[in-house]
């Protein structure tokens, strides 16, 4: 059996899947301080309903915060393949703070890039807005007296004063150090001799150096991102060897770590480089949504994911989805691989306010696991979109949803009455404009990554899941004119069924600026081949499948284009496809300009599990016509007037919009 867990805002989802493609689920409130514990308590429900009789997909019930979690079935424990994890751990430290008290090792010169930065304003029409504070404060930063240039050394550095500079560095009684010194991509000599002094005269300190982690260029990315990661790695590391004592306590195997790239690593790797699974949650749901729409022949879609706290969007064309090699997190770059996924702070618990103006907002604050929605009955006061949908009869009052809540109306309509009182409107229609501005929110985001990237909406079919996703979905879809929408029966804990079916991935990269003559075929083979031993090796098993990205980009020009490339691409088949790729996305080629290859990345993914999920009761396959509200064992799918659709093979609903609602 395969498992996996994930940890959102506000509760915590645990899939288990049996060879004969039965899946068994589990959903418990998030115990944000703590989130082993909930983690812990998901994965002992859903044990405990392992051997249970009944419907395949039937939710297991859940496990209240605070409550001591049982240890779960012992056989269904030890036939465990594998525990996949997608956590948000990395992610609220780094929204909120959080970090190891961190020093930063620099080259002279340069011990303020992150501070400074590239001097772009965060908001253009808000001069008074800054950026976030490094997360490394000014008297932990220290000057390294040497200078490295692409090739080669042009101030050497000393075994004897780096000696010096790490006694120096250990008066401050760091938690953790990133290392990143000018070109250490090109020649970690320096970084390696400085890593080396510190492992042995600070054992228990965390380290981290800019060319292991990151490998290319552009100084003032690379030094933010080895900050981020030294910071947060003692935070992580502290996490998963509490998950790693309790999952051993409960026979379970160890756990593997989602990365943002959307595969696995070992819980030993991603405490040491917390940086990899900043986007760990998302990550996981993209993977279900590829295997989902796999079973159902969709190869393009856009995939809504909308929790408790947020909403996440990406979009999947010929059966893949995009990668990007950087992002901004919390205004933060972080330069490494992750999936292309936009997320905007619109979920179930997002809070509707009344702003200084009068008008109706929603978001991005969220109520969270604690207290919750006000519906809840946790004791909640503050409007939430989940109580709007209550009020408008969208969520079912008469059974209990996932992890056993039974929907408080006369709570939802106290919180929503008093926000109405303050806005002047009746209840029905503060808690229908409460839904609204949560859907435009959404609607920003899916525009996003369609209409503003050149692809027509109404040509791509809308998968939506999360526990909120399937309420809202169908109204998306009619605003973009979307045909089709898919909800899969377990879209309400489809991130953990994304993690199940996961892969395990080792990314590395380097900067390699070959133009002209040294792009050669020779020359590209020497760069490209031990990036993919590395990755091999740091893989740990049998490569099912090695990628290759070469980012390239016209002689001068300031930023590159990913192109793949096989193992064994030629500098003129990478020259081509370039050109190919800039005309495409820019509507122009340039056939007398020099190409210049920046940048090599390589993955090595191991054998994904072939998830066949098993098909619905024949009772649950009749047809389904709007207006309706279906409810599903971790989520609700409301179906408004002029949709309708039926359930497929493997339990993915398929809704399709009459001519009229198109």
């Amino acid at each position: 059996m395969l498992l996996g867990v994930d940890v959102g805002g506000t509760f915590t989802d645990a899939v288990l899947v049996r060879t004969d493609g039965s899946v068994r689920s589990a959903k418990v409130r998030s115990t944000p301080k703590d989130q082993s514990v909930g983690v812990l308590a998901a994965v002992a429900a859903v044990l405990g309903d392992a051997t249970a009789p009944g419907d395949a997909t039937a939710p297991s019930d859940a496990t209240a915060p605070g409550d001591q979690a049982a240890p779960g079935d012992a056989d269904a424990a030890s036939s465990l393949q594998r525990f996949a994890h997608g956590m948000t751990v990395a992610t609220n430290a780094l929204l909120e703070g959080r970090a190891a008290r961190t020093a930063l090792l620099a080259t002279e010169g340069f011990t303020d890039v992150i501070e400074l930065g590239r001097q772009a304003r965060p908001e253009l029409y808000r001069l008074c807005a800054a950026p976030p504070r490094p997360l490394v404060k000014p008297e932990l930063r220290f000057a390294v007296p040497e200078r490295m240039t692409p090739q080669g050394p042009l101030r050497p550095l000393s075994r004897q004063v780096a000696t010096e500079l790490v006694a120096q560095l250990r008066e401050a009684k760091p938690e953790a150090v990133a290392i990143a010194l000018l070109h250490s991509y090109a020649h970690p000599e320096h970084e390696l001799l400085l890593g080396e002094l510190l492992t042995e005269a600070l054992p228990d300190v965390h380290v981290t150096l800019s060319h292991e982690l990151v490998g290319t260029f552009r100084e003032y990315e690379r030094a933010a991102t080895t900050e981020i990661d030294a910071a947060l790695s003692p935070l992580l590391a502290g996490y998963l060897r509490q998950l790693s004592d309790g999952a051993q306590a409960a026979a379970l195997p160890a756990p593997q770590i989602m990365q943002s790239s959307g595969g696995l690593i070992d819980a030993e790797t991603a405490a040491s480089h917390a940086a990899l699974t900043v986007l760990s949650g998302p990550a996981g749901g993209v993977g279900g949504a590829l295997l989902l729409a796999d079973l159902a022949g969709e190869r393009n879609l856009l995939c809504l994911d909308m929790g408790g706290t947020s909403c996440d969007v990406c979009l999947i064309l010929d059966g893949r989805i995009a990668e990007t090699a950087g992002r901004e997190i919390a205004g933060r770059p972080l330069a490494l691989p992750s999936l292309d996924i936009h997320t905007v702070g619109a979920g179930g618990g997002s809070i509707a306010w009344r702003d200084e103006g009068g008008a109706l907002r929603v978001g991005p604050r969220s109520a969270g696991a604690d207290p919750g929605p006000a519906c809840y009955g946790l004791g909640g006061e503050q409007p939430t979109v989940t109580d709007a949908n209550l009020l408008l009869g969208r969520l079912p009052t008469e059974q209990p949803l996932a992890g056993g809540l039974v929907l408080d109306r006369d709570a939802a309509e106290q919180a929503v009455a008093g926000l109405a009182q303050q806005l002047g409107l009746d209840l029905l229609a503060c808690a229908a404009g409460i839904v609204r501005i949560a859907e435009l929110e959404m609607l920003g985001a899916l525009r996003v990554m369609s209409v503003e990237r050149g692809v027509d909406p109404r040509s791509l079919s809308l998968m939506c899941f999360g526990g909120a996703g399937p309420l809202h979905a169908a109204a998306l879809a009619t605003e973009l004119g979307i045909p089709r929408v898919l909800c899969p029966s377990a879209s309400g804990v489809l991130c953990a069924l994304g993690l199940a079916a996961a892969a395990p991935r080792r990314d590395v990269a380097r900067t390699v600026l070959l133009s002209g003559r040294e792009l050669d075929a020779q020359r590209l083979d020497v760069e490209r081949r031990p990036l993919i031993e590395r990755a091999i090796s740091e893989l740990g098993e049998q490569a099912a499948e090695i990628r290759i990205r070469a980012e390239l980009r016209y002689l001068g020009q300031s930023f590159e284009l990913p192109i793949e490339a096989g193992p064994d691409a030629s500098p003129d088949s990478l020259r081509s496809a370039f050109a190919e790729e800039h005309e495409r996305r820019y509507g122009h080629r340039d056939e007398h300009a020099e190409i210049e290859l920046v940048t090599l990345r390589v993955s090595a993914l191991g054998a994904a599990p072939q998830l066949r999920l098993a098909a619905p009761p024949a009772d649950e396959q009749s047809a389904i016509v709007g207006p309706a509200v279906c409810p599903l064992p971790e989520a609700t799918l409301f179906v408004p007037p002029g949709w309708s659709g039926s359930i497929d093979a493997h339990g993915t609903i398929v809704l399709d919009a009459e001519a009229g609602e198109r």
